[in-house]
């Protein structure tokens, strides 16, 4: 995962999914060579030279300026996750001596945490989507982590490799991209880490779909919203999920998924833990 080559390709996936029409630029029509905005009307809308903008987008200036990154993410419209990838990969930290990578434990507050939370199904997930620690309502609602190997418990691998997350999740395509935009974002930050570029690796290798939405360089921090699942013994759950990290460890968070109360998916999912409890 070399910044560099990282920065190469966010900034020409972010240009390619824009129009001239999208930045008030006039389009002359004929045919273009590549998708989305050139090089040369991205340089003028972020007012730098063409030349320099290249050097950029080739990885080739060492150290850009706030100012000019910033000038840079207002005209490809970036996200606010999305600038903030562009500032890592741009001007990526100092890279310290590499060091033995253990796996994850999960932070006891968190433990502390999960075990209150009898009736709402919750895990505790690492920063490279590894899931660390969860209950006995995680289980009724997304399977038995106990019963995989350590090195499967993963949502990312378990959603482009394990053929029943396409039963489970009713818009599987959202849950996917959303993985890949996370683990984007993460390499953004740990470009170092090599268990990261190690699952990125093997899920290039098992997923054409993980491969091509790789390719194409979402960028999204996992925070909050809503999950449909289709549970084969619930029935269909609206859920909304939560992402709650500690102040001082962004690396580790607590998910939670709740129904809205009075719901049928309330109701639903009091039935599976009921069913889950009686087991």
């Amino acid at each position: 995962m070399n910044p560099s080559s990282a920065l190469s390709e966010f900034l020409r996936t972010r240009r390619a999914r824009l129009q001239p029409e999208d930045v008030d630029l006039p389009d002359y029509g004929g045919r273009r060579r590549v998708a989305g905005l050139r090089r040369e009307e991205l340089a003028h809308l972020a007012g730098v030279s063409v030349d320099y903008y290249t050097r950029l987008e080739q990885g080739r200036v060492g150290n850009p300026s706030d100012a000019v990154l910033d000038a840079v993410a207002r005209a490809l419209r970036l996200a606010p996750d999305e600038s903030g990838h562009l500032h890592r990969l741009a001007r990526p930290a100092a890279r310290p001596r590499r060091r033995p990578v253990a796996r994850q434990q999960p932070r006891p507050s968190l433990l502390h945490l999960l075990e209150q939370l009898h009736d709402t199904p919750a895990l505790v997930m690492g920063h490279r989507m590894d899931v660390l620690a969860w209950n006995r309502a995680a289980v009724a609602l997304l399977g038995d982590y106990g019963a995989l190997p350590v090195e499967d418990r993963n949502i990312a691998r378990i959603t482009f490799l394990d053929p029943a997350s396409r039963e489970l999740y009713a818009d599987w395509a959202a849950c996917a991209r959303e993985n890949v935009a996370f683990l984007h974002l993460e390499a953004g930050r740990r470009p170092d880490d090599p268990l990261l570029a190690e699952l990125v690796g093997q899920l290039c290798l098992g997923s054409e779909e993980f491969r091509q939405m790789w390719a194409e360089h979402p960028v999204a921090d996992k925070t909050s919203g809503r999950k449909s699942f289709r549970h084969p013994l619930a029935g269909t759950l609206d859920l909304a999920y939560d992402t709650l990290r500690p102040a001082d460890d962004a690396g580790q968070a607590l998910v939670t998924y709740t129904a809205d109360p009075g719901s049928a998916s309330d109701d639903g999912l009091r039935v599976l833990l009921s069913w889950a409890a009686s087991g």
